[in-house]
């Protein structure tokens, strides 16, 4: 009787998260697949072809903006982690609890105003006539004022910023669970600091480490606002490909292709993440 009640209750409880996937996930990626394979012909009837994907393969400005993405989502995401892992190690290992605990609150400020206040923030601060290059002109530095909006850098400042949450929540709870004396003996055994963070925290650390570069490489990818606002023009993301399909030229068919191309290319990095650093999803995701 208590093992039927708890299944009965399982189910229950299971059953609103499986409609919600189902229904808001599952059917909508469907969808989108099936539309990705559908193409009007000359008559103006809906027929199944690979036109979509054949169209994203013969144009090199697709090509180009799909590799240039995935590099600077791997590049953000390493950015991300040489700034956030020696942060995340201060704040567990050197800073006393209460202010490694201000420290994390810290980080939590750019989620508190959203990603568009952020980004028009560091706008303000990046232009011409921003706060940056008044500093810069004011000490002598410069004379002119330095392009420091709207190009690569800019993107990748804006992207990095609002991506060390998410990197670093992970590393901090990974590195919380080390035990100190772990590393107090190392250094006793005479082990440098190098070594001791080779052998020791890296190793320790990697289930943070890798489950925070998914999150980020992922979140990076899926951006918009930053390569729209930050990068301009000129830095192509594609996302905006698959934005300009959907919504300025109404092909849903094309834009959907697009989606599914991301989809993949973001699954097939977080598989060779796994297989590189030798860890499993599972243990990853439960970091």
């Amino acid at each position: 009787m208590k093992t039927r009640h708890f299944r009965l209750g399982f189910f229950l409880f299971l059953t609103p998260v499986l409609l919600w996937l189902i229904s808001l996930i599952v059917i909508p990626h469907i969808d989108l697949l099936i539309s990705s394979f559908q193409t009007d012909n000359d008559q103006g009837q809906t027929v199944f072809s690979l036109e979509n994907y054949r169209t994203f393969f013969t144009d090199s400005v697709y090509w180009y903006t799909f590799v240039r993405t995935a590099f600077y989502a791997v590049l953000v995401t390493f950015l991300t982690f040489l700034l956030t892992f020696p942060l995340a190690f201060y704040i567990t290992k050197i800073a006393t609890r209460r202010f490694g605990g201000f420290l994390s609150m810290l980080l939590l400020l750019p989620f508190w105003v959203g990603e568009l206040v952020s980004i028009y923030g560091w706008m303000i601060l990046l232009r011409e006539s921003g706060v940056i290059n008044y500093l810069l002109e004011g000490a002598h530095l410069i004379r002119h004022p330095l392009p420091l909006l709207y190009n690569d850098f800019s993107m990748v400042l804006g992207l990095v910023y609002m991506s060390m949450l998410f990197m670093v929540v992970p590393l901090i709870s990974a590195l919380e669970s080390l035990d100190d004396s772990l590393i107090e003996a190392a250094s006793d055994l005479g082990a440098s600091k190098l070594t001791i963070f080779r052998r020791i925290v890296i190793p320790y650390a990697a289930p943070g480490i890798t489950s925070g570069a998914i999150v980020v490489f992922m979140l990076v990818l899926g951006d918009y606002l930053s390569p729209d606002l930050l990068g301009g023009k000129n830095s192509l993301w594609f996302t905006e490909q698959i934005y300009n399909e959907f919504i300025a030229s109404f092909n849903w068919n094309q834009g959907a292709a697009f989606g599914f191309l991301l989809l993949l290319l973001s699954s097939f990095m977080v598989w060779a993440g796994l297989k590189l650093s030798g860890q499993r999803l599972d243990k990853a995701v439960g970091a």
